[in-house]
């Protein structure tokens, strides 16, 4: 259950994240309401899973799907800039991901 409630956390960061982007410096109330109930629960979801998982695990995991997330969001919803440099590096955030997973106990 620990990893549902850690993937849904870091969905929220992602969530939370776009809505943040969307607020234009927190002027605009809806999506500055969004960001603010994302954060809270994305936040009581990761406190949920670090009840079983090691600190440093679900951090990392929480942290990586929420960058390697907002990234995409960006690239496909905001036109953000694509790269070989920024695709390499979103690489490099999974491949840690998958390392972190496989290495908890």
């Amino acid at each position: 259950m620990a990893w549902i409630y850690l993937l849904a956390a870091g969905v929220l960061e992602i969530v939370w994240a776009f809505a943040m982007k969307q607020s234009d410096g927190f002027s605009k109330l809806t999506p500055s309401i969004i960001t603010i109930a994302g954060m809270i629960a994305s936040f009581w979801l990761l406190a949920l899973a670090m009840r079983t998982l090691p600190l440093g695990t679900a951090y990392t995991i929480w942290t990586g799907i929420g960058a390697v997330g907002a990234f995409v969001i960006g690239i496909v919803f905001l036109g953000e800039h694509v790269s070989a440099m920024r695709i390499a590096a979103a690489v490099l955030i999974v491949s840690g991901l998958v390392l972190m997973k496989v290495s908890s106990a």
